[in-house]
This record gives structure tokens, C-alpha cells and sequence, in this order.
């Protein structure tokens, strides 16, 4: 198992081969298809992200099956369902690195901006409100939004060393829908 500056790292690196390819570079053979059938996951990072079909964090981080363990939501909001998944992945698969992934573009955070909701939307929306203020620039919401995710994470998980100093790290990023390319915000 890596720790979570390595994770980040590969991270970084798979998201540089992203920006250059034509196809994609993770392995998804049949080798390791059966692999990972036989002897389980072990992902090197929980990735949560918004549902936009544009976000594909195993493309974006050029990874294949079995290195990211994905959570998907609009708007890559938090609440209890997330939560349970990212502490399952930290506490029975080991992984260091918790990454909240926004992105330019987004749809919910757009209609935060905007006020417009109904239905069931209105509770994702809601989170996105509470996290964004009166911030009307797209950008600098979809950031706002992505550090209150890091921060409910943070706060609602008991983040603490899990055989190793530096233990688990929340980070945020912002994938950039229009170049590929994934900014960390810490």
C-alpha cells in the first residue's frame, strides 16, 4: 500500500498522460480483471466526483480497474451515503488519499448559482448553496464547493494515522473540462 503523497503524486502523473493521449493508458486487461476478481481491490485513492458524463476519473488519472475506488454524485456533494463509502475504502482497503474532484462547467453548482431547483435536486443544490455563499463566479464556486467537501469530510470522518504518520489526507481538486488538465487547490 502507498501513502498519501505518493498516491497524489501518481495522481499527477496519470493526469499528465491523460492531457496527451489519444487512448486510454490504464490497465484493463483480462489479466487483471481476473486479478482483482481473485485476490480484491486495492485502490490507491478515493476519488469523489461529480455524475457529469465529461468527468471520468479513471481516464482523467489514467487508471485502471482496481486502482480508484470512485464515489459519484451531482455536484460531488457529501452526505451520509458518501461518507460510508469513503470510510469503507479507507478502513477495509487501506487507501491513504481522499480526493473531492469538482469541475469547470458544473451543472449543479451553475444552478446554485442561479437559485433554479426542484424535486430531489433541491437537496443537492441546497449543500451546494451552503458551501458557495453569494459567490457568483462559476469557477471560484466550483472551488468553494470542492473545500467544503474537503472540510465535511474532515470533520464528519475521524481522519486519524492509519499505519503510518501522515495516516489519511483530504484533498481538493478542479478538473478542467475544457484542456483535461486537474488543479489540486491545497
Amino acid at each position: 500500500m502507498i501513502d498519501a503523497k505518493q498516491a497524489k503524486q501518481r495522481l499527477i502523473e496519470g493526469n499528465q498522460k491523460y492531457m496527451g493521449a489519444l487512448t486510454p493508458h490504464g490497465d484493463i486487461s483480462t489479466e487483471i480483471r481476473k486479478d482483482t476478481a481473485q485476490n480484491g481491490q486495492h485502490p490507491y485513492a478515493i476519488v469523489i466526483t461529480c455524475s457529469d458524463s465529461r468527468v471520468i476519473p479513471e481516464s482523467i488519472f489514467s487508471a485502471g480497474i482496481g486502482e480508484l475506488f470512485v464515489v459519484r454524485v451531482a455536484g460531488n456533494v457529501i452526505d451520509d451515503h458518501q461518507l460510508g463509502s469513503i470510510e469503507y475504502a479507507a478502513d477495509h482497503l487501506g487507501t491513504k488519499l481522499i480526493l473531492v474532484l469538482g469541475h469547470t462547467r458544473c451543472g449543479a453548482v451553475d444552478s446554485a448559482i442561479k437559485g433554479h431547483a426542484g424535486g430531489f435536486i433541491d437537496s443537492i443544490i441546497k449543500d451546494i448553496e451552503l458551501a458557495i455563499g453569494d459567490e457568483k463566479d462559476p469557477y471560484k464556486a466550483s472551488c468553494l464547493n470542492v473545500k467544503h467537501g474537503v472540510e465535511v469530510i474532515r470533520h464528519e470522518l475521524e481522519i486519524h494515522p492509519v499505519h503510518d504518520p501522515e495516516g489519511l489526507v483530504v484533498a481538493g481538486a478542479i478538473y478542467n473540462i475544457e484542456d483535461g488538465s486537474v488543479e489540486f487547490l491545497d
